[in-house]
């Protein structure tokens, strides 16, 4: 489909400054990064790419906020939350636009997920801290949970205000301050954010704002002597290398990292249950584009139904339509970047040469679109199992179904990868379903759909990470414990 652009046409805003100290100071580094519209293909904006110096003056802003900080009230901490979740609201429109701007969800998810979640689980945060136990009492001691210190929050593109929520509203309601670098290549809903932030009145260091490279700015934050937690979300290989670096400091570390989800369609399913199970499926993974830790890139069915699935995964994957984001009707977005977008055709060209068999999209856009960082939405099967379709995080529209004899087999293929971050279970026995997903060796099992829930902890095993986000969980993180002998 092709349709005119409701893109804005503008001159690239260029910023200057990061947010450090209550502030917007100039950067001390004069070289700015593009930030791009995956869909115009355009520059809309150049922010600074940040230095040492930056991550020094934040820190020890950071630092120098923190003792106030932290003795400040529980309640009174909370209502900042609450008051940036209305400012949220209120700016939902406007928000959304920019993200799709600089993401390329389209603008209707975009509002639901990309501004919807981050509400949501501030205001969740903010009612934790109501019920929360800060102080228990075990014999003789009295167990004190108290803010760390200075946190590093390190956030990725894909999700780029959700997961800078997730990081900073916990850390924020247990009395930490924080320093935020935000994924370079979709930075300007956290400008935003900071203005939020300051404009009700947050004190000046509690939150600080650095933009930048990864391996400049952020290896800087994680090695700061000053910096007592690093949490990050991103790939493995940025995953081990914090690691590494944070251990030089006995840093604690929080990694959301990838994934390589598994939805296992179990066989009790009539045939109308079974094609649901596809769609729902094959939506999951192709939500924002592909481009999501938890997405459904591998479709296990039982082997006598592979062609039923097939035609229905082929069915569901060619309904999300491919077009300018802004415009209704968009169900795909393009990829955040050209190099992204080249990343995630090279896997498909591998896997088409290494005998997969493509069932509808392929290397190639999709018809129809003249601009954009596309891939066209992917069915894949005939794959084998080690293959690296099979095996690495794509993030892109593309999921692969795998056939299995028994459901042992689709428990052992599902949990047969480095990953353990998401899975779905669809079945017509609830309990049934249940008992599967309690065997699959994943953070987070969505069975028959189930809904999201703030209050239940995300994160995962193996190599998707360690620690936990969201509810009491999520706020544990950021909170160290002691005890008081009496």
């Amino acid at each position: 489909m092709t349709a005119t652009s409701t893109q804005p046409s503008t001159e690239p805003k260029v910023l200057h400054e990061i947010y450090v100290g209550g502030a917007w100071v100039p950067s001390t580094n004069d070289r700015l990064i593009d930030v791009h519209n995956p869909y115009t293909e355009q520059v809309i904006a150049r922010v600074p790419a940040g230095s040492a110096e930056d991550v020094d003056a934040a820190v020890s802003a950071a630092r120098a906020a923190f003792e106030s900080w932290s003795q400040t009230p529980v309640a009174e901490r909370a209502a900042y939350l609450n008051r940036v979740a209305d400012v949220l609201t209120e700016r939902t429109d406007e928000l959304a636009a920019v993200i799709t701007s600089e993401l390329g969800m389209p603008l209707k998810m975009a509002k639901l997920i990309q501004l919807g979640t981050p509400i949501g689980t501030l205001k969740t945060y903010a009612k934790l801290a109501e019920d929360f136990a800060w102080e228990t009492e075990v014999g003789n001691s009295l167990i004190v949970r108290e803010p760390i210190g200075v946190v590093a929050a390190i956030t990725p593109w894909n999700y780029p205000l959700h997961q800078v929520v997730a990081k900073v509203a916990p850390a924020l309601l247990a009395g930490n301050t924080v320093v935020l670098k935000p994924s370079e290549i979709a930075p300007l809903i956290s400008y935003e954010f900071a203005r939020i932030l300051d404009e009700v009145g947050l004190p000046p260091g509690v939150f600080n704002l650095i933009s930048g490279a990864g391996p400049e700015i952020g290896q800087a934050l994680v090695g700061h002597p000053d910096v007592d937690m690093v949490s990050f979300t991103g790939s493995g290989r940025a995953g081990r290398e914090i690691s590494a670096t944070a251990a030089q400091t006995v840093k604690r570390v929080a990694l959301e990292l990838g994934g390589k989800s598994a939805s296992v369609i179990l066989d009790d399913l009539d045939n109308e249950a079974f094609a649901k199970a596809i769609k729902s499926s094959v939506g999951q993974c192709f939500t924002n584009a592909g481009q999501r830790c938890t997405a459904f890139s591998r479709i296990l069915v039982p082997g006598e139904r592979l062609d039923e699935a097939l035609t229905a995964a082929a069915k569901a994957a060619e309904s999300h339509v491919a077009g300018d984001p802004m415009t209704e009707g968009t169900r795909l977005g393009p990829l955040v970047s050209e190099a992204q977008r080249d990343r995630v055709r090279g896997f498909l060209t591998r896997a088409v040469a290494s005998g997969a068999r493509v069932v509808t999209g392929g290397p190639d856009a999709p018809a129809g679109v003249e601009s954009g960082y596309f891939v066209s939405p992917t069915v894949l099967t005939d794959v084998d199992l080690d293959s690296e379709i099979a095996q690495e995080e794509v993030f892109g529209p593309v999921t692969v179904v795998l056939p299995y004899s028994t459901v042992d087999e689709a428990v052992r293929i599902a949990n047969d990868t480095q990953y353990g971050l998401a899975a779905g279970v669809y079945g017509a026995d609830s309990d049934a379903a249940v008992s599967v997903a309690k065997r699959l060796r994943a953070g987070q099992v969505d069975v028959n759909n189930g809904r999201w829930n703030w209050m239940a902890p995300f994160g995962g095993y193996k190599q998707s990470g360690n620690g936990r986000e969201f509810g009491t969980a999520g706020l544990e993180e950021f909170l160290e414990i002691k005890a008081v002998q009496r």
